[in-house]
């Protein structure tokens, strides 16, 4: 696979990540473990080179699981992984003290089985630790050599500018898709006048934006987020199909899935935007990967943008009671 450089100061990863989260958290039952570290490992083999985890993820059994699967391959592989919440449980609020980050570092070393953490990520912005401590601590595990480079997720504007003069952000993971384009208004901009890299999750919308789902789709397991998610109630997939009827109007005069759509389309925005899609399929991860081999012309990208102005998204990305949401 291709490869791009995250932003000025990153690494160089395969133009398409993988985001570990959903093999046994957030999604549904959780994987086999032997099945899921085989998928990792046919990841790499295909060339994927970028993982991201998170102690939130469980908790801590993602990172655990990733740190077994890559342990063969270290050296060859990208890993990012993330701190921000009290005990590593998102519902129980965040916590991003210097003390805490101290300790998830030396927790996440072990489950990762690693000596150094590539990306080291704040889950969310805690408005009760100034982000120049948060900043401050990583530029610290940095000259310790146990973290590579520091990574917002979800920041807003001015904690990207805050965290940055006290120790530069090298990358900024965020929501971003065909349904969710809010960061185009204030902060691509702004990553990209400061070199950082860009990462956006939830590429594929969950899951709705790969055109498998309709209103009559059931979420059935406890373990599946999107059970709760607003945008994803039946009222709103039904309302939210003219998307998916978009996307695959275009994959269809490109030979392509609404999925391979949804994520070149990422990946023509910048040349230094890496989506990490995710999956427990092995058939949808090499799908996934392919849309690497799509490229869109500027002509087609203003058809895309001309086709979405048009449409109207429905429901909010996260509900009110959720852990994820966004408080800056």
């Amino acid at each position: 696979m291709i490869k791009r450089k995250l932003g000025q100061r990153g690494p160089d990863v395969s133009a398409i990540g993988f985001g570990c989260m959903g093999l046994n958290y957030h999604r549904g039952p959780a994987m086999e473990r032997g099945d899921a570290v085989a998928l990792l490992r046919a990841a790499h083999d295909r060339g994927v080179t970028f993982f991201d985890t998170a102690e939130a993820y469980g908790p801590f059994t993602n990172e655990d699981l990733v740190g077994e699967a890559l342990a063969p391959i270290r050296d060859q592989v990208v890993i990012a992984t993330k701190f921000g919440f009290r005990d590593g449980r998102p519902e129980v609020g965040l916590d991003s003290r210097p003390q805490r980050i101290r300790v998830v570092v030396e927790e996440a070393l072990k489950r990762l089985r690693t000596d150094r953490i590539d990306i080291f990520y704040q889950h969310r912005v805690d408005p009760d630790v100034p982000i120049e401590e948060v900043a401050g601590t990583v530029k610290d595990l940095i000259g310790a050599g146990k973290v590579l480079h520091f990574g917002l997720s979800e920041a807003g504007v001015e904690a990207i500018r805050r965290a940055h003069a006290v120790q530069p952000v090298t990358v900024l993971q965020s929501e971003y898709s065909l349904w969710w384009r809010n960061p185009e208004r204030e902060i691509l901009p702004v990553v990209e006048e400061l070199g950082i890299g860009f990462v956006p999750y939830s590429p594929l919308g969950r899951g709705f934006l790969a055109g498998k789902m309709d209103e009559n789709t059931s979420f059935e397991s406890g373990n599946d987020h999107r059970k709760t998610n607003p945008r994803l109630s039946a009222e709103n997939r039904k309302a939210n199909q003219p998307v998916v009827d978009a996307i695959e109007a275009i994959a269809a005069r490109r030979n392509a899935t609404a999925a391979q759509v949804a994520i070149a389309w990422l990946m023509a925005r910048k040349p230094w935007i890496v989506p990490i899609p995710g999956t427990t399929k092995l058939h949808r991860l090499e799908e996934n990967i392919a849309a690497a081999d799509i490229a869109f012309t500027s002509e087609e990208l203003a058809e895309i943008d001309a086709v979405f102005s048009g449409i109207e998204i429905h429901g909010d990305r996260y509900s009110e009671t959720s852990a994820a949401r966004v408080t800056r």
